[in-house]
C-alpha cells in the first residue's frame, strides 16, 4: 500500500478531517543512460564547487537566497518551515466555486486525498458526496515540501482529488507569446463553421482514458529490439500538408462523409453516444449525483454537456425527455 507524501489536516467550516495525499499518477516514459560515444561508460552529474572544482557531497549543501552579485542569505530548511506554523499542515477550505469556472491551463498536478483512519469515513464520505452534488471545487492553499500551493479539491465517483494550480502570474497571457493568433474580431465563415460542428458531431464518442495509450513508447522499444537484432528501422510517414484556404470546404465536407460512412460500416469510432432509452422525470433526476447526471447527459446525446453545472444537467435532461 502506498505512503502518503503528505499528511495534515482538512477543515471546512467548524470540521476537521485527517487526510492523507497520494500522488495520483505515475510516469511510464522510457528513460536512457548517458554514455560516452564509442563505449559503455557512464556519464554522471557530480555537484562540484564552482571556485575549487571539488566534488560537494550533499551534506554539505544549503539554500543560499541571492542578494546581489555573489552576496547570499543561507536559509535552513527548519527556518522555512518556522515561518509557516500550522499552515504546512492545514487545507482550510475558503471557498468553493464553480468547476467550469476553472479553467484548463490552470491545473497543474493531481493527488487522492484520503481520510487517515477508518473512524473518519463517514465526514469523508459526506465531504465528497457533497462535492459531488454541488458541481464545485473548493479553494485552498497548501504548504507542502517548502512551497505554498493553491489547490482545488474535487469529487470523483470514489475518491476526493487535490488539483495542485498554477497562480494567476504564472500563466501567460496566450496574446504574449503565440504569434499570428487571429484577430478577436475575426468571424469564421458561418457554411464552414456548420460544417465544422457537423464534423464535431459525428466524430463525438465517450470519454474512456482505457481506449487509449502511449504509442510513442512502445515505438521506442521496438526500435531498441531493432537496433540490438542488427535489424533495418522503418521511420514514421512525414505530416499530411497544411489545408490551403481555398480548399477548407471541400476537406470539411469530405471528413464529414468520411466518417458517417466509416461509423455506417462499423468501423470504429470509439464508443459512439447512444440515444436516451427512455423519458427523464425531475424527481428522479435530483436523486442523482453529477457524475450519474453526467452519464445520463453522454447517453441523451446533450450538447455541452461537459461545461454545465448539476442544475443546468438536470433541466437539459429534463427538456430532451420532454421533447422524445
Amino acid at each position: 500500500m502506498a505512503r502518503p507524501i503528505w499528511t495534515g489536516v482538512l477543515t471546512f467550516g467548524l470540521v476537521t478531517l485527517p487526510v492523507g495525499l497520494y500522488t495520483a499518477t505515475q510516469d511510464h516514459t522510457v528513460h536512457f543512460h548517458q554514455l560516452q560515444r564509442g563505449t559503455s561508460d557512464r556519464i554522471r552529474n557530480k555537484r562540484v564547487n564552482e571556485r575549487t572544482g571539488k566534488e560537494v557531497g550533499g551534506d554539505r549543501i544549503v539554500k543560499g537566497y541571492e542578494l546581489d552579485e555573489g552576496e547570499y542569505v543561507v536559509v535552513e530548511p527548519e527556518e522555512l518551515e518556522e515561518i509557516a506554523p500550522g499552515r504546512s499542515k492545514v487545507i482550510d477550505l475558503a471557498g468553493f466555486v464553480d468547476l467550469h469556472r476553472v479553467e484548463p491551463v490552470y491545473f497543474d498536478r493531481t493527488y487522492y486525498v484520503g481520510p487517515r483512519g477508518k473512524e473518519y469515513a463517514q465526514v469523508y464520505e459526506l465531504m465528497r458526496a457533497a462535492l459531488d452534488r454541488s458541481d464545485k471545487a473548493g479553494i485552498a492553499t497548501l504548504t507542502m515540501r517548502g512551497k505554498e500551493y493553491l489547490t482545488a479539491l474535487r469529487a470523483q465517483p470514489d475518491v476526493l482529488v487535490l488539483h495542485t494550480l498554477h497562480w494567476a502570474d504564472e500563466v501567460r497571457d496566450p496574446a504574449d507569446v503565440v504569434p499570428e493568433l487571429p484577430e478577436r474580431h475575426a468571424k469564421a465563415g458561418s457554411r464552414e463553421l456548420r460544417t465544422a460542428e457537423q464534423l464535431i458531431d459525428a466524430l463525438t464518442i465517450d470519454w474512456d482514458p482505457h481506449d487509449y495509450r502511449d504509442t510513442y513508447e512502445e515505438r521506442v522499444k521496438k526500435l531498441v529490439a531493432a537496433k540490438r537484432e542488427g535489424e533495418e528501422v522503418v521511420g514514421e510517414p512525414q505530416p499530411p500538408e497544411a489545408t490551403n484556404v481555398i480548399d477548407l470546404m471541400e476537406a470539411l465536407s469530405r471528413s464529414v462523409e468520411q466518417s458517417r460512412s466509416r461509423t455506417d460500416t462499423g468501423g470504429k469510432q470509439g464508443k459512439r453516444r447512444e440515444p436516451a432509452a427512455r423519458r427523464e422525470r425531475p424527481a428522479e433526476l435530483a436523486s442523482l449525483s453529477k457524475a450519474e447526471l453526467y452519464e445520463r447527459a453522454s447517453a441523451a446525446a446533450v450538447p455541452g454537456r461537459s461545461k454545465m453545472t448539476r442544475e443546468q444537467l438536470i433541466e437539459a435532461l429534463t427538456r430532451a425527455g420532454t421533447a422524445a
